[in-house]
């Protein structure tokens, strides 16, 4: 009777190994593009939707919107793509110019912060303000979204320029729960005070950039188009 022979298992080499590994990352590479491009259009959409449902948040006024940024030498144009944090001219049902929306960002606790807000021309102030992305610590950071009195701070917070216009007459800053003396200060949040003060760095850097520019070229504009359209 013969004895079986084993039979030696063949060994890979190192250049099948290698083609085996190129081959599964480029089709998980091909998979993600794939994805993405299926996807890209559905989350710009949603993004430019919950933008506008923002934007009429903080403005209520407004019926539409032309997007600005500033060219190299400080002047107020129309924006010819979107931007990370962008600005807009709201108008309103007559074609009127009601107000300015600015997205500003800064570091907060755990996170940067990105913002929202609202600019009266009329008043030179700031009248309205929403948080659009925060991972600050739930029920303690996230207060400034929900807190009534640091909300009421926006009823009209002072953004008036200096005589010249061109920057903050008073720096936009938080104080302490209580201590709010000034418009231009926001009465801050115990419990959460990085988080308020945080807030006050935003507006007052979103605002020195910003209204400069925005009071001296903004009633240039004309909505995009009229309401009769």
């Amino acid at each position: 009777m013969n004895a079986t022979v084993p039979v030696a298992p063949k060994k890979t080499s190192a250049w099948e190994m290698y083609r085996s590994i190129v081959g599964i990352g480029a089709f998980c590479a091909l998979l993600i593009v794939t994805v993405y491009q299926g996807t890209a259009g559905r989350i710009a959409d949603n993004k430019a939707r919950f933008l506008s449902n923002a934007i009429a948040q903080v403005l209520p006024a407004v019926r539409s919107t032309v997007e600005v940024t500033l060219d190299a030498h400080g002047a107020l144009i129309k924006a010819t793509e979107p931007a990370s944090l962008p600005a807009f001219l709201g108008f309103g049902e007559d074609g009127e110019l009601v107000g300015a929306v600015i997205t500003a960002q800064a570091m907060g606790y755990a996170d940067n912060i990105t913002v929202l807000y609202s600019y009266s021309f009329d008043l030179e102030a700031i009248v309205g303000f929403k948080v659009l992305e925060s991972k600050e610590t739930p029920g303690l950071g996230d207060k400034v979204e929900i807190e009534p009195h640091f909300l009421a701070n926006f009823e009209a917070l002072d953004a008036r320029l200096n005589d010249d216009g061109t920057a903050l007459l008073n720096a936009i800053v938080t104080v302490k729960e209580g201590a709010k003396t000034e418009p231009w200060q926001l009465d801050g949040i115990t419990g959460a005070t990085i988080t308020s003060d945080a807030i006050g760095v935003i507006l007052n850097q979103g605002s020195s950039y910003w209204l400069p520019a925005l009071e001296r070229d903004a009633r240039g504009f004309q909505p995009p188009q009229s309401i009769e359209e």
